[in-house]
């Protein structure tokens, strides 16, 4: 690693996987962060484990919190080290989604179409809320983090036109989730031109709107949907330049790490978990890093 991303150098023992200006770290983002120096990198993209939606299989795992508030305060302790090593003029993207009350269920019976949302525990219903209702996890999270100091500048709608079919017969189907863009300071890098989309009419651009309509996308080996390449590319366009440094403390199956790599961004990855490391790295080095251009 160069040494302006680490504070000393040394070749640390959590180094999973270092090539190609992609670096992973076998780490707790809680933990691993305090590593990096201040005002290193330019972007932020990431998207947490979501509370009580699936057991991780680690010990003291974020998202599997018996109470909500403990769940939001990590969250914000995480991104409070994400904004001390943002570069004053970086960004940050928090893919959320949001979640229902248990209803006082313990646990949650095995899908076919979606294994990995088995569950062996549910949280209690949290307190100031009923069952069967709607917790709106996005706001409250956004909310905390505005109020730790990250400045709030949009609410993007992610729309899933393949959304996963639910058998509820008491609400609509949801087929959204939110992707926040907070930013350090506030005036910041942000590449409008890079991700503006087709006028409704002519052959010109507009400006990029809030609402993206993006497919979620299944990987080879994971048995979960995982962050779409098409949403990351949008969040890397728009916040950061060719060489910029990216970070994303929640790396799973490392799509920031392979769109970083396809769009020449350098990229450090921290993920807990060897199996979503491994499949992480796998599928990065598949990624041909992109041709440079004749002058």
């Amino acid at each position: 690693m160069s040494s302006t991303v680490k504070k000393v150098e040394e070749s640390p023992q959590d180094l999973f996987y270092d090539a190609d200006g992609i670096s992973v770290y076998l780490a707790d983002a809680r933990n691993k962060l305090a590593d990096f120096s201040d005002n290193v990198f330019q972007t932020c993209v990431t998207s947490p484990p979501y509370w009580g939606l699936r057991d991780y299989d680690h010990p003291n795992q974020i998202g599997a919190e018996p109470i909500l508030d403990n769940y939001i305060k990590d969250l914000v302790a995480v991104f409070r080290q994400i904004h001390r090593v943002l570069k004053d003029d970086g960004t940050f993207w928090l893919n959320i989604g949001d979640a229902y009350t248990s209803g006082g269920r313990t646990w949650r019976a095995p899908d076919k179409k979606n294994p990995g949302r088995a569950m062996t525990y549910r949280p209690d219903t949290p307190e100031g809320l009923k069952p069967k209702d709607l917790i709106g996890l996005p706001w409250r999270i956004a909310f905390a983090l505005q109020a730790d100091g990250w400045y709030l500048r949009s609410d993007i709608v992610w729309h899933k036109p393949n959304c996963q079919p639910e058998s509820v017969k008491d609400r609509l189907t949801r087929s959204h989730e939110y992707v926040f863009l907070f930013s350090k300071s506030e005036r910041y890098l942000f590449n409008h031109d890079a991700i503006k989309e087709p006028a409704l009419t002519g052959n010109g651009l507009k400006n990029r709107r809030s609402v993206w309509n993006i497919n979620t996308e299944g990987f080879k080996g994971a048995h979960f949907a995982v962050f779409p390449t098409a949403l990351v590319e949008l969040c890397l366009l728009a916040g950061s330049n060719p060489g910029h440094q990216v970070i994303d403390p929640f790396f799973g199956s490392g799509t920031v790490g392979a769109v970083a790599k396809s769009l020449n961004r350098k990229c450090v990855g921290i993920e807990m978990n060897p199996d979503y490391a491994d499949m992480a790295t796998n599928r990065i080095d598949a990624i041909s890093l992109p041709t440079p251009k004749l002058l």
